[in-house]
């Protein structure tokens, strides 16, 4: 059942977000070396949830060669864009698409600060379920939970330490890499998002 937070970015309101979040090819590709620099895996399979037009697939295509893209998207808009970035394009939500694979990587970038704090523990619970070797998430930090006022609406964005929850709630992840991204950043701007890589250990 979609949730009430959920019909929100799926409507207009998604729509008005999904065209603000279109940054140049070369600032995503830029960010996405550098996560994909830590890691000590192949990547051949990335599924990422709140994929939107598929604009960081597309990075992440130009950067690994041979790498099979799923992507989760809840916006009709966004969703007909998504169909051509990635291999396989998922319309839903992460609460409630059934899945039964894992990928390489699990990845979220500016989807967890729009969840509902009720439903997070869900969310990772799907992150770290259906990852065979990384959760990768591009969110905005705060050290203690805090609602932010977007758009002149409440309850839509929280920023705090997800990272931080993800390890504290599944003991084998561990924290490979992290970085911030700065707005002003002359190769990279990202909107000042803080990305987290964390690798989940087997054995």
């Amino acid at each position: 059942m979609i949730t009430s937070q959920e019909e929100t970015w799926a409507g207009s309101f998604g729509d008005a977000y999904t065209e603000r979040q279109r940054l140049p090819l070369a600032a995503r590709k830029a960010m996405f070396s550098r996560i994909l620099a830590s890691t000590r895996y192949p990547i051949t399979s990335v599924i990422e949830f709140g994929a939107g037009t598929g604009e960081n697939l597309r990075a992440l295509r130009a950067l690994l060669v041979g790498v099979k893209l799923y992507g989760v998207e809840l916006n009709a808009q966004a969703f007909g864009e998504l169909k051509s970035a990635a291999d396989v394009a998922i319309k839903g939500s992460i609460l409630d698409v059934p899945l039964t694979e894992t990928w390489d990587i699990t990845l979220t970038r500016g989807l967890l600060i729009h969840i509902q704090p009720v439903e997070l523990l869900r969310v990772y619970d799907v992150l770290y379920k259906h990852t065979r070797h990384y959760v990768c998430i591009c969110e905005y930090y705060n050290p203690t939970p805090v609602m932010i006022p977007y758009r002149g609406e409440n309850d839509r964005l929280w920023k705090r330490d997800f990272a931080g929850e993800l390890l504290n709630r599944y003991p084998n992840l561990r924290l490979v890499d992290y970085g911030f991204v700065y707005h002003r950043d002359p190769i990279i701007p990202q909107d000042d998002i803080t990305f987290f890589l964390m690798e989940k250990q087997h054995g």
